[in-house]
Order: C-alpha cells, then structure tokens, then sequence
C-alpha cells in the first residue's frame, strides 16, 4: 500500500498526470480586499526563478555533506551533456531522463529529502533566486493572487522552494511513494514540455481559475505549451528561440543577465541539469552500497 501524501494527483481524460502541493504558511496579499481567485502566475523554476538548475545546487548540497564526490560528478558529465544538448527532445532521450529521476529519488525516504532540501536551498539555492523573477512573483501575491512554481523536480521539493520563497505552492513530478520512501517509478511522466501545460490546466480546473486571467513565466522554448495555455506569457531570461517566439508574438522579455554573465549561465545551465541528474544516481547508489 503506498505511503499516503500531501499531494493532489490528478488524472485528465488524456490519462495526462499532474501532481501539486500547497506550500502552507504564505504571504498574505498587501489588501486582502483585492483577493483574485480566479487569476494565477505559473513559474518555471531553473534559469527563471533561480540562476541555474535546482538540480544542480541540490547536487552541490548532497556533495558537501558526502553523499557525492568530485569524482561522481565528473563520471557523468559527457554522458549527460551529449543528451541534454544533443538529443533532449527526442523520445528515446527523454526516456533516459526518466531513467536518471527514477534513479534520484529511488530508496529515499520522503522527509529526508525534504530535510535535506530545505537545508541547501538555504545554503545554495537562496542567494540564486534572481531578485528581478521574484519580485514579479510578489507583484502577483500583493494583488491577491495564487503563484505556482512549476518545475521537473518531485513535487515535494518544488514544495520546499515554494515555502521558502512564501509562494503558493508548486506542480511538479509526482514519483510514487511506498512506506514512507520513494520506489523510483514515477506516476505519470516527467513534469517537461507539454506536461507542464497539462498540468496547469488541470490545476485550474480544479482551483477555479480562468486561463486567460493567469500568466506564466519562463527562460526556455520547452515551455512554450505552458506559456500559450494562459492568457500573459511573460519570457524571462530567455534561450534564443523563446526571444524570437517572444518578439513575434508581443510577450512581455525580462532578462536580468548582464552581459558575459548571461553567456556563462544561459548555456551551461542546461547541461547542469542533466550532468547532476547522472551524478545524483551514481553517488546515491554508492551510499546504498555502503550502507548494506
């Protein structure tokens, strides 16, 4: 019997499964007379909400407290770098990404994750939110309405960050749970691409929003079905394809980057991802080794 969770898991008649969690305590709106419940912002979290990948920074924190090592992170750089950059929208890629996440979060148990989440988002993750992408956030909160990040992490982490950064909550993959611990099988696919957009639209279905009253923000193309399923797509800090989808279709364009610094996060980013997925698989497995 699975563990039970505060999740909402949600099924659309495409069979297109979506998982959301609420952060808790929030920031309550400036004038709770202006509460809007029928509007919503939906955030991408890497690149848009934070400079780099989660996942990344989450690797970082797992390396510093000894569950990866140097020499874990550099087994599967070209690995992960030849499918993100080469082949990340490519069926069989994607399949390898789902591999990579069943792997992370196979044999952990849901609090230590948690635990361990709000410790390096505190340490790592925080001093990376860009200052711009979060006050647009609040601009939302302070007119009464709902803010959701939406990331391909599980969803109890985009919980934590969700919490930490006193938003709404989040969507996110919903990995099935057993006794407590992840089984490394996911139910549904990856939060990705137009799983996202799926995902928000039955999120507002549920909550009670009107699509063309939300907006959604985020950095890549890959986003692009989530950010035309709502009324205001908004790119912010964006790949090339997003700023020439973007011009044409008369999208609001923010990008905190400045100038190098926009050339040293905007691509390496992507492959961090990939690069501390394999990573978090490798060291993972390792500490279960050892701990046998």
């Amino acid at each position: 019997m699975a563990w039970s969770r505060k999740v909402t898991v949600s099924t659309d008649d495409r069979g297109h499964t979506a998982g959301w969690a609420d952060a808790g305590a929030q920031a309550a709106p400036a004038d709770p007379a202006r509460t809007d419940p029928r509007a919503a912002a939906f955030f991408d979290v890497d690149n848009t909400m934070m400079q780099g990948a989660s996942i990344y920074w989450f690797a970082r924190g797992l390396a510093a407290r000894n569950y990866l090592t140097t020499g874990d992170l550099a087994r599967f750089a070209w690995q992960q770098l030849r499918f993100r950059v080469l082949a990340v929208e490519h069926v069989g890629s994607m399949s390898r990404v789902k591999e990579a996440a069943l792997a992370f979060v196979a044999g952990w148990r849901v609090e230590d994750v948690e635990r361990l989440t709000e410790e390096i988002f505190d340490e790592l993750m925080a001093p990376r939110i860009w200052t711009g992408t979060r006050a647009l956030a609040q601009q939302h909160l302070d007119a009464g309405q709902r803010v959701w990040l939406v990331t391909a992490a599980p969803v109890e982490i985009g919980r934590i960050i969700a919490a930490r950064l006193g938003l709404t909550g989040a969507i996110g993959t919903v990995a099935e749970i057993r006794d407590g611990a992840y089984t490394g099988r996911l139910v549904g696919d990856l939060m990705h691409g137009p799983a996202k957009a799926d995902a928000v639209v039955q999120l507002a279905t549920v909550e009670g929003l009107e699509l063309d009253r939300c907006a959604a923000y985020s950095d890549s193309a890959n986003d692009l079905p989530m950010l035309s399923a709502v009324g205001r797509a908004v790119a912010i800090n964006p790949d090339g394809t997003l700023l020439r989808h973007a011009r044409t279709h008369g999208w609001s364009v923010f990008d905190f980057r400045t100038g190098r610094k926009a050339a040293r996060i905007a691509v390496p980013s992507t492959v961090a991802a990939g690069l501390a997925a394999g990573a978090i698989t490798a060291g993972l497995a390792m500490r279960r080794r050892r701990a046998r």
